[in-house]
C-alpha cells in the first residue's frame, strides 16, 4: 500500500500501513512506450505548428472476433478500511452504488493482518467507530456488491478466520465467497522490510504457503463453497526474484507450487510509481506483460487455470487529480484483458499529504482516496468531505463501457497518446472507450471496426473531461470519427446494423487438447441458437484475426506452428448466411521445444532484485559431430528486458535479439553430450521479462529444458 499518512482532524485517516509501497517497491520506471509517450507529451502530443500540415488522425481499430474474456460481477472494485468513518454513510453508498461498484474489499490493506473481527479491534491502528463487519456488509449489500476479506494471518489464527466464515455464511447467511490469506506477507520482514505484521516465528514463503493450507482446511470445513486467496508478488516488481540466506527460490517460485491445489485464487498488488505523469500514464502498456508472466509461472508450477486477484492498485503519482483517473481507468480494462477477475482501487477514503500541481494545473492532495476526506495540509484544504475526485469519475466511466457479462474484445491504436478497449455487450451494441494521454491537446480519432457493422445514424458518446465533475452524455451522427478533449475518457457507444448479427452463440469452453513443438488440437462445446455450417480457429495478432483452421466438428488440430511460443486463439461459428458467431473466450496455446534435437539448452534465472537479474544459460551438443565455435541466439519476449553484463561469453544485443559467442576457452562443445558451455548475464528490466524460449545453436532449434 501507499506510504503512512497520520490522522487527520476527521477520522478519516490515511493507513499507517506500508512504508514500503514507494520505499521497497523496487522496479525500473520506464518502459519503452512510456519513454515514446513521455516525449511525445513533451513535445506537445505532436501538434502540427502553424506552418505544417495538420497530423494524421490516430487510427483506432477495434476487432470484436476477438475475444478477450467476459467482465465478471467481480470486476470493479475498490477497497474500504475499518478506519475510514465514512466508509458506511449513506452518501458514500449512494456514490459507490452510482458508480456501479461490485467489489468491496475489507477490512484494509494491513489492517488485515491486525484486524480481529469479532470485536473489531486492530491493536496498534485506529479502527473508526461504524465500520464493525455487519456495518461493511450493510454497505455491500446495499449497493449490490460482493465482498473480499482479509482474513487476519499475521495475528490471527485459523480457527479465528473459521470462525468468521462460520458467522458470515452460516450465520448470518451473507454468502462471502472470496478470502484472503493475509496482505503482502512477503514484506513482513524476511527480505529486510517489515512493514506487514507477523507474529509466525518462520516469516519465510515456505511457511506462509504451508499456512495458507491450514487456513484453507479450517476454513472449508466450515463452509466448503468459500474461495481461498494467496499472497504473490508480479513479476518486475519487489521482491520478485529476491532470495533470502540459504533460500534457491524467490517469494512466488516457493510459494505456488505449496499452495497449488489448495488456494482458489492468487493475490497481487500494483504500484507501479513513476517520476511524473507522463511516466505513469505509460505504466498500464507493461501490467499485460506482468500478468502474462504471473500466468506462465503459475502454469508452470502446477497452478495452471488459478485466477488473478488485483486488490490493490494506484499509481502513486498526481493521485486525485486527472493523471490518476486516466491512468486507472486502463488500468482496470488492461487487467481484465489480461484475465485479472477483480480489479480493486486503493481506497475509498485516504487523507492528503504533500502539496503538488499536476500537469493540467490542478491541485493534487496527494490524496489514495476516490472521495475527499474533506481535511487539510497546513492552508491547503481538500474540497468538502465525500467530494468525488476524478478517480471516482474514472470508476464511474468503466460501466459506461461495459457490465458483468458483456464481452472484452480486442481494440488498438497507432498512438501512444491514445489508449483503446472495446466491449461488445450483451444487448448486441460495441463501445469504445479512447482515453487521451495529452493535457493540453485535443486528439482526433478515425475509428475501424471488424467483426461488427455499425448502425451509422448515430452513437451515444460519454466523456468525462479534464478537471470535471460530471460524465456529460451527447449523441453523434459520426460512427467513424471523434474529437478527444485533452487529457479526456472518453466511451462510444455504437448499435450494431440490422441483420449484421448471427444468433450462434460463442463456441464454449475452448481448450487445448494436444500440443508439441509444431501443431497443437483445441477443441470446444458446440454453439447454441442455430446450426453451424462450420468452425473456425482464428489466432489474435494485434487485432487482426488470423484464420488457422476450420472444421465441421468440435475441435481442430492447427499445424506448422513456431516453436516455443504462446498464441491466443479464439474459436467463432459460421452460420449459413455466412455471418460469424461471437468469439470463444480466448485460449491460451504454447509450442514446445523440439523434444529430440542435436543441441540443448537451459536457463535460469540465479538471481532478481525487482528491476534485473542475473541468468545462467548452459549449451550442450547431443548430437553426434562436435561443435567448434558456437552461435547461440534467442530473442527476449519483452522489449523491456536488455542485457547490462555477461560473463564467460561475448554477448550482444539488438532490439530484442541477442546473440552469444563463446570464449577462447570455451569454444567447443564435444558430441553426444561430452562437454556442455555455460555462460552468464545481467539483464535489467523494465516490468515483465519472461525466459526466452527458442534458442538456436549454429541455426539449429534446440530442445530447452
Amino acid at each position: 500500500m501507499p506510504p503512512t499518512r497520520l490522522p487527520k482532524v476527521r477520522s478519516v485517516v490515511r493507513l499507517p500501513r506500508s512504508l514500503s509501497a514507494a520505499q521497497w517497491r523496487l522496479r525500473a520506471a520506464a518502459a519503452l512506450s512510456t519513454a515514446v509517450l513521455g516525449a511525445a507529451l513533451l513535445s506537445g502530443g505532436g501538434t502540427a505548428a502553424a506552418d505544417t500540415a495538420e497530423p494524421a488522425p490516430v487510427d483506432v481499430t477495434v476487432n470484436a472476433a476477438e475475444g478477450q474474456g467476459t467482465i465478471p460481477d467481480t470486476a470493479y472494485g475498490l477497497n474500504s478500511a475499518v478506519w475510514d468513518s465514512q466508509m458506511n454513510v449513506p452518501q458514500v453508498q449512494d456514490l459507490l452504488q452510482s458508480a456501479n461498484v461490485g467489489m468491496l474489499r475489507y477490512p484494509g490493506g494491513s489492517y488485515g493482518d491486525i484486524y480481529h473481527w469479532q470485536d473489531n479491534t486492530a491493536p496498534g491502528g485506529y479502527v473508526a467507530p461504524g465500520t464493525d463487519f455487519d456495518a461493511f456488509m450493510g454497505t455491500v449489500q446495499k449497493i449490490g456488491a460482493q465482498p473480499i476479506l482479509i482474513a487476519n494471518y499475521g495475528s490471527g489464527t485459523p480457527q479465528e478466520a473459521a470462525d468468521w466464515v462460520r458467522y458470515a455464511n452460516v450465520t448470518k447467511h451473507y454468502g462471502a465467497k472470496y478470502w484472503e490469506i493475509g496482505n503482502e506477507l512477503y514484506g513482513n520482514g524476511h527480505y529486510g522490510s517489515g512493514w506487514e505484521h507477523d507474529d509466525h516465528a518462520d516469516t519465510s514463503p515456505t511457511a506462509y504457503a504451508h499456512n495458507v493450507a491450514d487456513f484453507a482446511t479450517a476454513m472449508k470445513a466450515v463452509d466448503p463453497t468459500v474461495r481461498i486467496g494467496a499472497v504473490l508478488t508480479l513479476p518486475g516488481n519487489w521482491p520478485d526474484g529476491v532470495m533470502a540466506a540459504g533460500e534457491s527460490a524467490d517469494w512466488n517460485h516457493t510459494v505456488i507450487p505449496l499452495i497449488a491445489g489448495k488456494a482458489d485464487f492468487v493475490i497481487v498488488h500494483w504500484y507501479p510509481g513513476g517520476s511524473d505523469a507522463a511516466q505513469m500514464l505509460g505504466e498500464p502498456a507493461q501490467l499485460t506483460g506482468e500478468l502474462a508472466q504471473l500466468r506462465d509461472q503459475l502454469d508452470s508450477a502446477g497452478a495452471a487455470g488459478t485466477p488473478i486477484a488485483l486488490t490493490e492498485v494506484n499509481s502513486n503519482v498526481d493521485e486525485d487529480t486527472q493523471p490518476d483517473a486516466l491512468f486507472g481507468a486502463d488500468t482496470y480494462v488492461t487487467a481484465l484483458e489480461s484475465g485479472a477477475f477483480t480489479v480493486d482501487w486503493w481506497d475509498t477514503h485516504n487523507g492528503p499529504g504533500p502539496i503538488s500541481t499536476a500537469p493540467d494545473g490542478a491541485t493534487d492532495y496527494n490524496d489514495y482516496g476516490i472521495l475527499s476526506s474533506g481535511t487539510c495540509t497546513g492552508s491547503v484544504c481538500e474540497p468538502p468531505l465525500n467530494t468525488p475526485f476524478p478517480t471516482y469519475h474514472a470508476i464511474s466511466m468503466l460501466s459506461h463501457l461495459g457490465r458483468p457479462g458483456d464481452q472484452l474484445v480486442g481494440a488498438g491504436t497507432t498512438s501512444p497518446l491514445v489508449s483503446a478497449h472495446a466491449v461488445h455487450r450483451a444487448d448486441g451494441d460495441l463501445s469504445v472507450m479512447l482515453i487521451n494521454k495529452d493535457p493540453d491537446h485535443a486528439q482526433q480519432v478515425a475509428l475501424h471496426y471488424a467483426g461488427f457493422s455499425p448502425d451509422t445514424s448515430s452513437a451515444t458518446v460519454d466523456t468525462y473531461r479534464d478537471q470535471a465533475t460530471a460524465i456529460d452524455s451527447t449523441t453523434s451522427a459520426d460512427v467513424t470519427a471523434q474529437t478527444l478533449p485533452p487529457f479526456s475518457i472518453t466511451t462510444v457507444t455504437l448499435h450494431p446494423r440490422a441483420g449484421t448479427q448471427s444468433t450462434l452463440s460463442a463456441p464454449g469452453a475452448p481448450r487445448v487438447t494436444a500440443a508439441d513443438a509444431t501443431d497443437a488440437t483445441v477443441a470446444w462445446t458446440p454453439s447454441t441458437g442455430g446450426t453451424p455450417v462450420r468452425y473456425e480457429v482464428y489466432r489474435q495478432n494485434g487485432t487482426t484475426s488470423e484464420l488457422l483452421a476450420d472444421s465441421t466438428g468440435t475441435s481442430a488440430t492447427v499445424p506448422n506452428l513456431t516453436p516455443g511460443t504462446t498464441y491466443t486463439w479464439n474459436v467463432l461459428a459460421r452460420d449459413a448466411d455466412g455471418r460469424l458467431s461471437r468469439p470463444s473466450q480466448p485460449v491460451t496455446v504454447r509450442t514446445g521445444t523440439p523434444a529430440h534435437s542435436t543441441c540443448q539448452v537451459s536457463f535460469q534465472v540465479t538471481a532478481g532484485w525487482g528491476n534485473g537479474y542475473n541468468a545462467n544459460v548452459t549449451v550442450t551438443d547431443t548430437g553426434p559431430n562436435p561443435v567448434t565455435g558456437w552461435t547461440l541466439a534467442f530473442t527476449f519476449p519483452s522489449a523491456g528486458e536488455t542485457v547490462s553484463g555477461f560473463w564467460n561469453a561475448h554477448v550482444s544485443q539488438q532490439g530484442r535479439n541477442v546473440v552469444a559467442t563463446p570464449v577462447d576457452w570455451n569454444g567447443t562443445l564435444a558430441a553426444n553430450g561430452g562437454n556442455s558451455a555455460s555462460f552468464g548475464f545481467t539483464g535489467a528490466t523494465t516490468g515483465a521479462y519472461p525466459p526466452p524460449t527458442v534458442f538456436t545453436l549454429n541455426g539449429t532449434v534446440c530442445t530447452t529444458t
